[in-house]
């Protein structure tokens, strides 16, 4: 179903505020984490040591006590969500929320799952030797998944940490920014090279290998969202990245280390 609001022209002033609020979503979210993920990978290129040779560690303790680590970890959750519920606001309308509007909602719960189990597969298989290739020619740093201490809520907090991650991008990077590139008149490869190059830009500190294959990610879950089995729906996306993090965040926790060692990311 086309929108007939798109074939009205759109003002200067129009275009200017669509274009300022994006710089000011992304600029709260992963617009920020892009820069400082470029930053730091140009401090890594910087470095004596080579970039093979060096670690990022994500999903890190920000305590030694258990309470008060877990309290600070559901803090961080909830406040990396607001430019998610900011952006839902910014796409709602009269009649429509935006939930309805980016797909994200359970008018077909079955077709989502299967389609984000799918997309999850063709992702996150290639994905791991995509990333054992990097370790070995020396484009990737170790990413070290999941550096929790373990307690009971340590599983359950990797499954809360996955869904605020598939949140927070598939909402802003491929909901939010292609809704507002396309009322800006982009065309459509060029909203998806845009939205792809965002992910793999805030992927850039765990090496050059994550920034091409979130790149292709990025590329891949554009084409889904607009194509007519995405049907702009985000909910697919959100199951199949949750999927593809909480596979790496509790296994990197649970796994034993020599099969860790074995697959490259230890």
């Amino acid at each position: 179903m086309t929108d007939p609001t798109l074939d009205a022209p759109l003002s200067r002033s129009a275009r200017r505020r669509l274009g300022v609020e994006i710089w000011i979503v992304l600029g709260l979210s992963l617009g920020k984490s892009a820069v400082y993920a470029v930053a730091n990978i140009l401090e890594r290129l910087s470095a004596p040591v080579a970039l093979g040779e060096q670690a990022a560690s994500i999903n890190n303790a920000m305590s030694e006590r258990p309470w008060v680590d877990l309290a600070y970890q559901l803090l961080s959750i909830f406040f990396v969500l607001v430019p998610v519920a900011l952006a839902l606001y910014l796409l709602s309308e009269p009649g429509r929320s935006a939930l309805t509007r980016l797909g994200l909602d359970r008018a077909r719960p079955l077709r989502d799952i299967g389609w984000g189990f799918a997309l999850a597969a063709a992702i996150g298989i290639p994905g791991l030797g995509f990333y054992a290739l990097g370790r070995a020619i020396g484009i990737t740093v170790e990413v070290q998944a999941a550096n929790l201490a373990e307690y009971w809520w340590t599983v359950p907090i990797l499954i809360l940490l996955a869904l605020k991650n598939a949140l927070v991008e598939e909402i802003i990077v491929v909901g939010y920014l292609l809704e507002r590139l396309r009322e800006l008149r982009w065309s459509v490869p060029a909203a998806i090279a845009a939205s792809a190059l965002l992910r793999g830009s805030y992927h850039l500190y765990q090496g050059f290998g994550p920034f091409v294959g979130n790149v292709v990610m990025g590329v891949v879950f554009g084409a889904f969202y607009v194509s007519r089995r995405g049907r702009r729906r985000t909910m697919p996306l959100v199951v199949a990245h949750t999927l593809l993090d909480v596979v790496a965040f509790v296994g990197y926790a649970l796994l034993p280390a020599s099969v860790l060692a074995a697959l490259g990311v230890s």
